[in-house]
């Protein structure tokens, strides 16, 4: 997540809540509950941040078989909790094919560019662009670094992307898949670990 202290807003990207129901209706045994694991380090953020507005850039669904209604079931609810925060969906091309949710979910739904404060050089994205004079928070590439070790081991970890003028967010998704190689060119890497953000 991207916390921006000023304007009291955190900022995700790539949920894709409903993914593992979809491949479960397409007959592919993959795990169950990752929708309470989304929502449990959602809260986290939330609790983190107090953050009076939450920002999805894009792919909050992952496909219209997945948003079903044990789905709604758990995001409903989690919703009303948080019934004092702001959320907004930043359309994203996942959301594009699920479609919106539901009215009873209390999210704002635009298109991307979004420019979450007037007058700021801020804008919102799902795929990483460039604006001149903005800087663009985006997610859609989920980029990862490969550590190697010593022995010939190595260890994959989520990261944000940074080039001047663009951040792009790790997929905040725990069933999402990682895409290390799509990144634009120069762009520096910050590993997450469980406590701490690493230069690398």
């Amino acid at each position: 997540a991207v916390w921006w202290p000023a304007a009291h807003m955190a900022f995700v990207a790539d949920v894709h809540f409903g993914k593992a129901a979809t491949f479960r209706h397409a007959g592919l045994p993959v795990p169950s509950g990752t929708t309470g694991d989304n929502l449990a380090r959602l809260d986290a953020v939330l609790q983190v941040t107090a953050a009076k507005h939450l920002v999805f850039l894009g792919d909050f669904l992952h496909a219209r078989p997945g948003a079903d209604a044990a789905l709604w079931a758990q995001l409903i609810p989690w919703r009303e909790r948080h019934a004092d925060v702001q959320m907004t969906l930043v359309r994203g091309n996942h959301d594009q094919h699920a479609g919106d949710p539901p009215q009873a979910l209390g999210m704002a739904l635009v298109d991307e560019p979004w420019r979450p404060v007037e007058g700021a050089h801020v804008l919102a994205c799902h795929h990483p662009q460039f604006f001149d004079e903005d800087t663009v928070l985006a997610g859609h590439l989920h980029p990862t670094a490969r550590l190697f070790g010593r022995a010939r081991d190595s260890l994959r970890l989520p990261c944000f992307a940074w080039a001047s003028g663009l951040v792009v967010l790790p997929a905040f998704g725990a069933f999402t898949g990682s895409a290390p190689d799509h990144l634009p060119a120069h762009t520096q890497r910050f590993v997450v670990t469980d406590d701490a953000v690493h230069r690398i």
